[in-house]
């Protein structure tokens, strides 16, 4: 997704206009195809990493985006839109970084506690596929195709930001929401948290927060999205960014969810 939206020029555009909204969305739809076709436990098949990556690949599926107009929803897959998903990153005096995520996926997970841990169990395994062949095939001892990401940005062998933004199927289209508000768009931590998000839903509607622009929301509608309210806040994010030459750590945290940044 963000080799999508690198190759088609997101950074020129004005940050909540609605060819950069209309970008994000058909970028999202053409990279979770990609992922609901290829993803699964690498150590149990074979998932072609360097080709989905490829600046070739990327060109194929830029060839799919007509910025004039909507393009079909992809196939629908039976996944829940929004999990139960809690993120934390730490950053302390060394600038050792720590981005950590975790979730037991739907409400009260797989519904079971370990009687003597009290550990509420996970119910990741109904994200795998049920038809013969496909790479995410439920098999013995295989690792289901999950949304979690803590994410850790790199500069130079060195980390610049650990970072996560959960929400069940949008954090990795909130991860590319964010660090494009953040380096492309030149906008600080906590705007670029702040920002106002949208998201395609496998039904091949979008959903829209409440701060998307009148114009642009009605720029989308013309080109053949189906926008709808969200039923509450997409997402929610933390981040710190370490600056090496300053000697500075800058947090942000996402208001739609508990949260806070703190230094001491």
């Amino acid at each position: 997704m963000l080799n999508i939206m690198g190759a088609m020029g997101a950074q020129r555009l004005e940050v909540l206009s609605v060819d950069r909204l209309h970008l994000e969305i058909e970028a999202a739809r053409l990279a979770y195809r990609e992922r609901n076709a290829y993803i699964a436990d690498p150590t149990m098949v074979d998932v072609p990493v360097e080709r989905l990556l490829s600046h070739s690949h990327t060109a194929n599926l830029c060839t799919a985006i007509d910025m004039r107009r909507a393009m079909d929803a992809p196939q629908a897959i039976a996944l829940p839109e929004r999990g139960d998903t809690v993120y934390l990153c730490v950053v302390d005096e060394e600038r050792n970084a720590v981005s950590l995520i975790n979730s037991i996926f739907s409400p009260f997970g797989s519904g079971l506690t370990g009687p003597k841990s009290g550990v509420l169990l996970q119910n990741r395994g109904m994200a795998f596929s049920l038809a013969p062949g496909h790479p995410n095939c439920i098999s013995p001892g295989k690792r289901p195709l999950h949304t979690i990401i803590p994410g850790m940005l790199v500069k130079d062998g060195r980390a610049v930001m650990p970072f996560g933004v959960m929400g069940g199927q949008y954090q990795a289209a909130g991860h590319v929401h964010f660090l494009n508000n953040l380096l492309d768009f030149g906008l600080d931590v906590q705007e670029a948290l702040d920002l106002p998000r949208v998201f395609p839903l496998q039904d091949g509607s979008v959903e829209a927060e409440t701060g998307i622009p009148p114009e642009a929301a009605a720029g989308l509608r013309r080109r053949g999205h189906r926008l709808r309210p969200s039923d509450g806040p997409i997402g929610g994010g933390q981040a710190i960014w370490i600056d090496w030459e300053q000697g500075v750590l800058t947090g942000g945290s996402d208001p739609r969810k508990d949260g806070c940044a703190l230094g001491y």
